[in-house]
């Protein structure tokens, strides 16, 4: 009686693990082969998928809860806005903005490109409004440095930070916010007197007692 109980149970006990199975594999790089942007998705999807987290690629990388992060955890591309495409190359060269973690080139040439490209044009799909931010889907894209040209050398030549967040303080949803604190070169606070820099300490006023010392009175003993 009890063996044409458990071949049925067998069967369905295969049924069930190939449901699962194919379920695992449904999750795909959404990007159609017709976007310029696919080659880089799926470069992102091989060589990105194990810190960062982006849907178009399908990759689960970043932290979910940040009390059990660990140290490869890299930032959510769904809600960090990563623009202009400049700033995405510059982080590829240069291993992030730290240099700490991520290791540096991890794609080069037009890998490289091709991933800033798409990174660019599709993170911070589900970033979240902050007030006196321009949401990302607003903001430029902009363009790649010249063929041959990386990101880095092309911020050295212009003068100035090609790679906008670097020496600011990132906020929650890829924001940046900048110290307000303005240090100068002996670690002192600029005081500013008449719209300019003085490059001087505040003059620092001595605070009042409170209370003042009683005086003591010393009475001569009589003879």
């Amino acid at each position: 009686m009890s063996r044409p109980v458990r071949v049925p149970c067998a069967v369905l006990a295969a049924i069930a693990l190939a449901v699962l199975a194919s379920a695992c594999g449904t999750e795909r790089i959404a990007i159609p082969a017709s976007d310029s942007a696919h080659t880089g998705a799926v470069l992102f999807s091989q060589r990105c998928s194990g810190c960062h987290t982006l849907s178009y690629a399908a990759t689960h990388g970043s932290a979910t809860d940040p009390r059990t992060a660990q140290m490869n955890n890299g930032p959510n591309f769904d809600i960090r806005c990563e623009r202009p495409v400049t700033r995405v190359l510059y982080a590829i060269e240069n291993g992030g903005f730290s240099g700490a973690i991520m290791p540096q080139n991890i794609v080069v040439g037009q890998d490289a490109r091709e991933v800033a490209q798409f990174v660019s044009k599709y993170a911070g799909g589900q970033a979240p409004a902050l007030v006196g931010q321009t949401p990302c889907n607003a903001q430029s894209v902009g363009a790649l440095p010249a063929p041959g040209q990386s990101a880095t050398t092309a911020a050295k030549s212009a003068g100035s930070g090609v790679q906008e967040g670097v020496g600011k303080n990132l906020a929650p949803g890829g924001s940046t916010a900048t110290n307000p604190a303005t240090v100068t070169k002996g670690g002192a606070a600029k005081a500013h007197r008449g719209g300019r820099s003085t490059g001087k300490r505040p003059p620092q006023r001595r605070a009042k007692r409170k209370h003042a010392r009683p005086r003591t009175i010393r009475k001569h003993a009589r003879r």
